[in-house]
């Protein structure tokens, strides 16, 4: 059987309201691009509708697109159910995003020549080009977002400007290395991620996307120095050797 093109990773908890919308986008997109392509959606403990609303799209990814939905027993985080999709994913790239299609899934449009030249990881970002942000976030959550990434690119990633943009693609090489090697199971798997396509020597490039804000986010105040604390929890996980790099991609 031909191998997908590319793995869409959509992570749902509770998205019975949003991801019909996302759904039925990211079909349209990958009609017209015709990519053959798989929808992982990853059920992080759902309660509500989300996946009998899924459901009903299965009939319409026919042809060239598959969806499935896997899960993984409960609500263990945004990076645990990315981190489920990811692995299972079969695709010559795996391209994660979020439910609310905060970043809409045509934005890939923008990574496919960067990836077919051989960038293995292709970072969405909101602060290359900030006139892209057709609906921002409040200005609090904006200085707190920039205030992060100055602590973020000290610690752990130079040079990316926004590590945490939901929208991001890996080459199905760089993809099984990493996120095998990934911990954080909330939101600081992001730049967990990036760490560790770094620390592995993946090239990685950063790219301009639109993105919508939700009202409907889940990110609350709270959780923000809980993220950051996160950083520590790297660099300790790295000086303890958590993050070896594998003996397939040694050398």
């Amino acid at each position: 059987m031909r191998r997908p093109e590319l793995s869409v990773v959509i992570p749902v908890y509770n998205e019975e309201m949003r991801i019909g919308k996302t759904l039925e986008d990211s079909l349209r997109y990958l009609k017209k691009a015709r990519l053959l392509t798989e929808i992982l959606v990853v059920d992080d403990g759902c309660t509500d509708q989300t996946l009998k609303v899924v459901g009903r799209f299965k009939r319409k990814a026919a042809g060239r697109v598959s969806l499935k939905v896997l899960g993984h027993g409960g609500n263990k985080g945004k990076g645990a159910a990315v981190k489920t999709g990811a692995l299972a994913a079969k695709g010559e790239t795996v391209l994660f995003m979020d439910a609310d299609n905060a970043t809409p899934l045509s934005e890939f449009e923008k990574f496919r020549p960067l990836l077919r030249k051989g960038v293995e990881v292709v970072v969405g970002s909101r602060a290359v080009d900030r006139s892209l942000v057709k609906i921002p976030q409040p200005l609090y959550r904006q200085a707190l977002g920039r205030l992060g990434n100055l602590l973020i690119q000290l610690l752990v990633v130079p040079g990316i400007k926004d590590t945490q943009c939901g929208f991001k693609a890996f080459a199905h090489k760089a993809a099984l290395a990493i996120f095998h090697r990934q911990t954080i199971h909330r939101f600081g798997f992001d730049f967990e991620l990036l760490f560790l396509a770094h620390k592995y020597g993946f090239s990685i490039q950063e790219v301009p996307v639109q993105w919508f804000n939700s009202p409907y986010s889940k990110v609350r105040l709270g959780d923000y120095p809980h993220t950051l604390l996160e950083l520590f929890t790297i660099r300790w996980n790295d000086l303890k050797g958590l993050y070896a790099q594998p003996s397939s991609q040694a050398g």
